[in-house]
């Protein structure tokens, strides 16, 4: 056999460089095309199969033994494909009795891959949940281990729960999209501290885990500093937290308070975000946002504060320790039994 030799590489020929991004570009969405279309048709598959196990049962008074059958009949068929367990079988039964509109299926679940659609049968109870991560998971690429973390975590749920003054305070459509962005409460119980931490505690144990923070924070947010000093009249003065958010393009000031809420607190988150507008705000930033984070609040007392308040803010719980989380699991089969079988493993 004749040894290969090594092509000696000229210098490319002018464009050369721009074309094969290009093509390596193309090559790649090609790629990603290519493995949206095979899982459609996987989950479109999955989906008629179990529409099929549900119109039977249902008009022919087929028992569910007959999925023990059919899974037994259709790996004994196709023994080099997995996926045909009963395990399985029954969460494509769940799959289509939870998504009767294919159309559904064809334009939202169907874009996700089957290990999604097994976390968002098993996590949660209803339909509009489903969907609302679902899409949430399609437009910003969750894998399916950051679903499963959003869902355990109620992300959606607490999304736009803060209570803020950003209708009155802010130009529609940045109102909406602030209101979005703030949550309640937030939690940190990855910061492994007790109920009673005090301020300087919470705050440098958010610094040592600012990426897990970033992800509580949600999408758009970017760590600036904390401690921000600002010199004002030759006074000295230290934000707690600083962030800057890409989407509403504009600062943000987080003040953390370990007590109950009192209305004097938004006297000191203004006066940092007005001084924030001042020394550090570019003329292209939108007007800096306050989120005064608390132990806990009166929201008819949080309320009357911000009514009369001039700048954009919002004021929110947080929680240091995991609370009790609801029985989400259904009564289908484990997702390891799934996750072993279309690894290859034991099925049976």
């Amino acid at each position: 056999m004749t040894e290969q030799r090594p092509i000696a590489l000229t210098e490319p020929p002018s464009g050369y460089n721009d074309w094969l991004v290009d093509l390596k570009s193309r090559i790649h969405n090609t790629q990603q095309r290519a493995t949206l279309a095979v899982n459609r048709e996987l989950v479109g598959l999955y989906w008629h199969i179990g529409t099929d196990i549900l119109q039977r049962q249902v008009q022919q008074g087929w028992g569910a033994k007959v999925i023990d059958r059919l899974a037994h009949d259709l790996r004994t068929a196709f023994p080099e494909m997995k996926g045909f367990s009963r395990a399985n079988l029954m969460y494509m039964r769940a799959f289509a009795e939870a998504w009767p509109d294919p159309a559904i299926v064809q334009q939202a679940v169907g874009q996700l891959p089957w290990g999604h659609n097994l976390v968002l049968l098993s996590k949660l109870k209803n339909s509009e949940q489903r969907l609302a991560y679902a899409q949430r998971a399609i437009e910003h690429g969750w894998s399916r281990n950051m679903l499963n973390i959003h869902i355990e975590q109620r992300l959606l749920e607490r999304e736009g729960k803060a209570i803020t003054n950003f209708v009155q305070r802010l130009p529609n459509p940045q109102s909406d999209l602030a209101r979005q962005s703030l949550k309640d409460p937030y939690r940190l119980d990855f910061l492994g501290l007790g109920k009673e931490a005090g301020e300087r505690d919470i705050e440098n144990a958010l610094v040592q885990h600012i990426t897990q923070f970033l992800l509580e924070l949600g999408a758009g947010f970017a760590y600036v500093g904390r401690q921000v000093h600002l010199e004002v009249g030759g006074d000295d003065f230290f934000i707690d937290l600083l962030f800057y958010h890409l989407k509403l393009r504009c600062y943000v000031v987080i003040e953390i308070k370990a007590g109950k809420f009192k209305p004097e607190h938004l006297g000191q988150l203004s006066f940092y975000m007005t001084a924030v507008d001042a020394q550090v705000k570019a003329e292209q930033d939108a007007p800096t946002i306050g989120l005064l984070l608390c132990k806990s609040k009166n929201k008819v007392v949080a309320e009357y504060a911000l009514r009369e308040n001039s700048r954009p803010m919002g004021i929110a719980e947080y929680q240091l320790i995991e609370s009790l989380p609801e029985n989400l699991q259904t009564s289908l089969p484990s997702i390891e039994q799934i996750e072993q079988e279309l690894a290859g493993g034991d099925d049976d």
